[in-house]
C-alpha cells in the first residue's frame, strides 16, 4: 500500500475513487479533478500509478492507495490512508468492479466469491465508512456504479448480475434513509463500456464484448454530472443504453434473462 502524506494546508476538497486505474474510475477521477477536488485514487494494478499521471494537471493533489478492496484489510487499508490526510471525503465513487461470464455451473467458485467480495461486500464496507462520516457532517456525494445489469436477470452472467442488482436496491434504500439529509447518493447504470470489463471477466467473444460500447469518458460525465445535479440514477450513455433500460422495465424477467444469456454466451 502506498499511504498519502497528510496536506492541511490546501482546503480544496478531497474525492474517492475505487477502480481508478483505468476505465469508468480513471474517467470519474478526473471530472473530480476539474472540478476542484484532490484525490485518493484507488486499485489493485499496478496501473495505478501510471493512471494517476493521466489525470489532467489541473491543480489536483492526487493519492495513490494500491490495495485489494476483495479483503477486508484492503478496505480498512485505504481508509487508514484516507484518515491519515486529516481530511474529510466530500465525493467519493465506489466504481472498482468485476464480472465473471459463463454459465454458472462451470464457472469457477473462487471467481464468484471474488466477484461478491468486490462488487458486493467491499462497496457496503466503504459506504458504511463514508457515510456515517458524511451523515455527521451533513454534506456529502456519494456515486455507486451499478450497471444497466441490474435492471435484468444475466444469464451467463449470474453472479455479476446478481451484484449490480444489490447495488441498485442498496443505493435505493439509501436514498430512502437520507432524503432528510444533505447528502446524496447517485447510482451510475451504464451498458457495454470499452473498457477492460470483457476481457477480465473473459467475455472478449461474446455478442456483448464484441458489439458497440459506450466510452468511459462519456459514462463517467453523465454520471459526475448526475450526482451534482442530485439526480438519483443515470443511465449512460448512449441512446441506446437509456432505451434499454426504459424497454427493461416492462419487459418480462424471463426474456431478459435469455438476452442476457445470448448476449454472454461464448461463440464457437
Amino acid at each position: 500500500m502506498t499511504e498519502p502524506t497528510a496536506n492541511t494546508a490546501d482546503n480544496r476538497p478531497l474525492a474517492l475513487v475505487t477502480g481508478a486505474s483505468s476505465g469508468i474510475g480513471l474517467e470519474i477521477a478526473k471530472q473530480f479533478a476539474q472540478r476542484g477536488y484532490d484525490l485518493v485514487v484507488t486499485a489493485e494494478d499496478d496501473e495505478l500509478t501510471t493512471a494517476a499521471h493521466d489525470i489532467p494537471d489541473v491543480g489536483a493533489e492526487i493519492h495513490p492507495v494500491q490495495v485489494d478492496l476483495r479483503t477486508h484489510e484492503g478496505v480498512e487499508q485505504l481508509w487508514a490512508a484516507v484518515v491519515t490526510l486529516g481530511r474529510p471525503v466530500g465525493a467519493a465513487a465506489l466504481n472498482a468492479g468485476i464480472g465473471v461470464g459463463g454459465p454458472f455451473v462451470e464457472t469457477e467458485l473462487a471467481d464468484e466469491f471474488s466477484v461478491i467480495d468486490l462488487n458486493v461486500t467491499a462497496n457496503v464496507h466503504l459506504a458504511k465508512l463514508l457515510l456515517r462520516d458524511m451523515v455527521a457532517r451533513d454534506e456529502g456525494h456519494l456515486l455507486i456504479t451499478s450497471s444497466i445489469a441490474a435492471t435484468m436477470p444475466g444469464g451467463n452472467q449470474s453472479v455479476y448480475n446478481a451484484s449490480k442488482s444489490f447495488l441498485q436496491s442498496f443505493a435505493e434504500a439509501l436514498q430512502a434513509e437520507l432524503e432528510d439529509s444533505a447528502v446524496q447518493v447517485t447510482t451510475l447504470m451504464p451498458g457495454p463500456v470499452d473498457t477492460e470489463f470483457f476481457e477480465r471477466a473473459g467475455m472478449t467473444d461474446t455478442a456483448m464484448g464484441t458489439g458497440p460500447k459506450d466510452t468511459p469518458q462519456a459514462v463517467a460525465e453523465q454520471g459526475v454530472e448526475a450526482l451534482f445535479a442530485h439526480r438519483d440514477k443515470v443511465l449512460a450513455a448512449s441512446l441506446a443504453v437509456k432505451a434499454q433500460g426504459m424497454a427493461n422495465r416492462l419487459l418480462p424477467d424471463r426474456l431478459k434473462a435469455a438476452a442476457n444469456r445470448e448476449g454472454a454466451a461464448h461463440r464457437s
